[in-house]
């Protein structure tokens, strides 16, 4: 029978200090400051972590930081199915646990305003109304999109229409849900005009946007992507945490 006792609230993760460290950037902007009552958290020696729905968030040393993980999934078996870790210890959590799905990412953020793009101008804020419009499009040309239309965690959705008032490039600010910090998500472009610097446009007016608005902007690069490092390098963004993300496999049922 799998336990469903909450697993204790311990030690704030800001309470060490390691927000201040290198290689915990998501730490620093992914907490609030001040605690939210119904934060579940957990810390050890060099490593924090908390639950963001149903994904743990950990950061620290790799060791500690899948302690956590494997100690809040004992804890909460019927909550946690996720987990972001520092790239090692989804390895040390797959030795206890079924681990599927891993994807590595780069959580990268800046606190400046990109340099100005000539194409900015042509990026334009979409409301509700545009919702249909934009599943079309992300549907079609960035099908494994994160964040869709209608999320709760979006602020903003923007887009760029050619001469004929077609969407041909999009995306959204959604927020890391702990601290509330911008987090750029579903940036995307028509397949046909890729290579014209729509989707540089777009990145540097939302970027422009949340840095304006909230003093930083946030984003998850995926692992390797080239083309979107150098991007993000040109617009500022900061080299943070290399993480992996995975799923706790379900357990196989037991046999009759």
């Amino acid at each position: 029978m799998q336990a469903t006792t909450p697993a204790p609230r311990t030690t704030d993760p800001l309470g060490q200090g390691l927000e201040s460290q290198a290689g915990t950037a998501l730490l620093r902007f992914g907490v609030a400051r001040r605690r939210p009552a119904d934060r579940i958290s957990w810390s050890g020696s060099g490593a924090a972590a908390w639950l963001d729905r149903e994904q743990v968030m950990s950061v620290g040393d790799p060791d500690a930081a899948a302690g956590l993980v494997l100690r809040a999934a004992h804890g909460l078996p019927d909550r946690v199915r996720e987990f972001t870790v520092p790239r090692g210890s989804d390895v040390l959590v797959g030795r206890h646990l079924p681990v599927t799905d891993a994807v590595e990412w780069v959580f990268r953020w800046t606190e400046q305003e990109p340099p100005p793009h000539a194409a900015e101008d042509r990026v334009h804020a979409l409301d509700a109304t545009h919702h249909d419009e934009l599943r079309a499009f992300l549907a079609e040309h960035s099908p494994a999109h994160s964040t869709g239309p209608g999320s709760a965690d979006v602020r903003l959705w923007a887009g760029i229409r050619d001469g004929a008032g077609q969407l041909v490039a999009c995306g959204a600010l959604s927020r890391l849900r702990d601290s509330g910090a911008p987090l750029m998500v579903s940036v995307a472009t028509d397949a046909a005009r890729r290579g014209e610097g729509l989707g540089a446009a777009l990145t540097s007016w939302l970027t422009r946007y949340a840095v304006r608005g909230h003093g930083v902007c946030t984003l998850w690069q995926l692992g390797g992507n080239a083309p979107a490092e150098r991007l993000y390098d040109r617009l500022g963004y900061r080299t943070g945490d290399p993480c992996v993300t995975a799923r706790i496999a379900p357990a196989p049922p037991l046999a009759a």
